[in-house]
């Protein structure tokens, strides 16, 4: 089994530089909308077995032109959901933008249990959406599943599922607007994954 995990395409709050992360959000812009068609294009010829979406509207918006590619349907998942940041929602300022990396940074450090004031920790992030990655692994035995979720979210999850990616790598590493992770399933690693592609980048380690 490979599992891509896709972030959604753009959105004004994007634009805006603001903290949005309370489903079901805005939709996509002009251009999110073209970068969705061309994610799937790209997904055009992998072996897709199933397409997931969060609850948020650019999550289900960004992965329906994959799905139709493959004649599927999008399912929508809770668990997958972006962060919730609390008191920083809708936030766009300096100091806030500059708290919620903060926080964020010390969670790719290891520090999962810090939270966002009145949101969600590292800990209850990592452990929702494993909790779903267990599932599609039990339900999916081979081929693609494409999974269309959040840039902070993913980040986080995916530097905790991949052995070989660091805290460091995943913290540093923007992933853009459609930008993907790809994962496959690895009987060596103790996690069960391994990483193959972190947003557009090769991972040989």
């Amino acid at each position: 089994m490979r599992l891509i995990l896709a972030r959604h395409g753009e959105t004004e709050s994007n634009v805006r530089l603001a903290l949005d992360t309370v489903p079901p959000g805005p939709p996509l812009t002009e251009e999110g909308f073209r970068q969705a068609e061309r994610l799937g294009e790209d997904l055009a010829a992998e072996p897709v077995a199933a397409v997931y979406a969060s609850r948020a509207l650019r999550a289900q918006l960004t992965a329906a032109p994959v799905a139709a590619r493959h004649e599927l349907e999008v399912e929508v998942l809770d668990g997958i959901q972006e962060v919730f940041v609390g008191e920083l929602e809708g936030a766009s300022d300096l100091a806030s933008l500059a708290r919620f990396a903060e926080v964020y940074a010390q969670w790719q450090e290891g520090e999962l249990d810090r939270a966002f004031p009145g949101g969600e920790s590292g800990r209850q992030v990592v452990d929702r959406f494993l909790a779903v990655i267990d599932k599609l692994r039990t339900r999916h035995r081979s081929g693609t599943v494409v999974l269309v979720s959040h840039g902070a979210a993913l980040r986080l999850v995916g530097g905790s599922l991949a052995e070989n990616v660091t805290g460091s790598l995943a913290n540093a590493t923007h992933l853009p607007n459609t930008g993907r992770i790809v994962l496959t399933e690895d009987g060596v690693a103790s996690s069960g994954w391994r990483c193959l592609e972190w947003t557009g980048h090769e991972i040989t380690v």
